[in-house]
């Protein structure tokens, strides 16, 4: 089937139009209605997108619906631009179906605070998807109506299955690339809903820029500084809105009550499957374990206080340490057993260390110059080189200790150095 015709039955079948605050009007198919309406994506507008950030920015309370909905409608709005200007074969009208399917349903693995626990050795949302996807009746039977394969959805999302189709690789590489439909909506969404404009990008423009060259996404040289955009807009959103300090203390308090509670055995890794943010804190309300209150201070605000801050130093014997998992659970215990003779009422899981995980500017996207040849985004771009990317990653790490307001003792912090 010709692009000419793979477009004319897109936009037949779009017959139904609901509308964003973001990107105004979105167009669907009866069969992604079906799907949206689905019980396990309809679970995604009972998850905040942002988790706690709603603390520093109140208005921040946009779901992870609206953004999988965002996303399939960048998606959308991609394959139309390249079928109106490409001739490349690659296509076929059931690898779109599926490809805009996937767009929908990236996200349906996700639970609440799921980008916390990277650490622990739980499913990634992606893995959980293609489950979801492949096994679960209502969902699978949304996607077929929708002229999809579901084992072919699940292999768009899931890269860790085993996929030869190179259909189903290009749609791959274009759902997690540099310039990603999921990172284009999240940054706009985000930046929207919080108030600030950093993360704000030029979308039409990247979606003109787009084209197909040896079946792989590829950028026009013209839109090289859309790529440094994105990276500018990753950085200072990480800045100003995700990792701001009362949003990591946040998140170091359900970290603590999550690990302490699996540590005692009185939570399984599998219980945090499937919960959106009202299951989430009933679980909270049904499990005796004392570092539990830590959930409970966050969703009524009340957080612990910074009382140490410095810039992540991987020379430093204590930072080092402090950046896994367990090394970070023993320094809280050692700062724990210095402080608690001083402070009786000090309980071990007010003392809660946050080491951001690292984080990388790194960008590769092939790159179509005015000549028509091919390079890489590497290659050509100037300004990120990796020494830059380290230098934005350095200055946005922290090793921060929060503990209770009335701790006020600068004895413990020799340890820290």
């Amino acid at each position: 089937m010709k692009n000419a015709e793979l477009l004319a039955n897109l936009f037949s079948e779009e017959t139904i139009t609901i509308r964003d605050a973001l990107w105004k009007d979105i167009r669907l198919s009866p069969g992604m209605k079906r799907i949206i309406r689905s019980g396990i994506v309809q679970k995604l507008g009972r998850i905040r997108q942002l988790g706690p950030v709603s603390l520093v920015y109140p208005s921040a309370v946009h779901t992870r619906l609206g953004h999988s909905l965002g996303v399939y409608h960048l998606s959308n709005e991609i394959i139309i631009s390249l079928l109106s200007r490409e001739d490349s074969n690659l296509f076929t009208e059931e690898g779109i179906h599926a490809f805009l399917a996937a767009a929908l349903l990236h996200d349906i693995g996700h639970f609440p605070y799921a980008h916390s626990l990277k650490e622990l050795s739980l499913k990634t949302h992606e893995e959980l998807a293609a489950e979801l996807i492949t096994q679960e009746g209502e969902l699978k039977d949304a996607i077929v109506s929708s002229g999809a394969d579901p084992s072919v959805v699940a292999d768009i999302i899931d890269t860790g299955r085993t996929s030869e189709n190179a259909e189903t690789a290009f749609y791959r590489a274009l759902l997690s690339g540099a310039l990603d439909p999921d990172k284009l909506d999240y940054l706009n969404r985000d930046a929207f809903f919080c108030g600030v404009p950093y993360g704000f990008q030029d979308v039409p423009f990247i979606i003109r820029s787009l084209c197909v060259r040896e079946e792989k996404p590829t950028l026009s040289e013209a839109a090289i500084s859309s790529v440094e955009h994105v990276l500018f807009a990753k950085y200072l959103m990480y800045r100003t809105v995700y990792w701001h300090k009362d949003v990591r203390a946040a998140t170091a308090m359900i970290k603590e009550a999550l690990l302490s509670a699996l540590r005692d055995g009185d939570l399984q890794e599998g219980d945090l499957y499937g919960l959106d943010d009202n299951s989430f804190f009933r679980l909270a309300q049904t499990i005796r374990n004392p570092a539990f209150a830590l959930l409970c201070n966050v969703g009524e605000g009340k957080l612990l206080t910074v009382k140490e801050e410095h810039p992540f130093d991987e020379n430093n014997p204590f930072d080092l340490n402090a950046s896994s998992m367990e090394g970070r659970m023993r320094a809280e215990d050692d700062l724990f057993r210095v402080l608690s003779p001083r402070y009786p009422a000090l309980r071990r899981w007010e003392v809660v260390i946050d080491i951001p995980e690292p984080i990388t500017f790194d960008a590769t996207m092939p790159i179509l110059r005015n000549d028509d040849s091919l390079s890489d985004f590497a290659t050509e771009d100037r300004l990120f080189s990796s020494d830059v990317g380290r230098t934005f990653s350095s200055c946005l790490r922290f090793t921060r200790v929060y503990l209770p307001s009335y701790v006020d003792d600068n004895k413990w912090q020799n340890l820290l150095h």
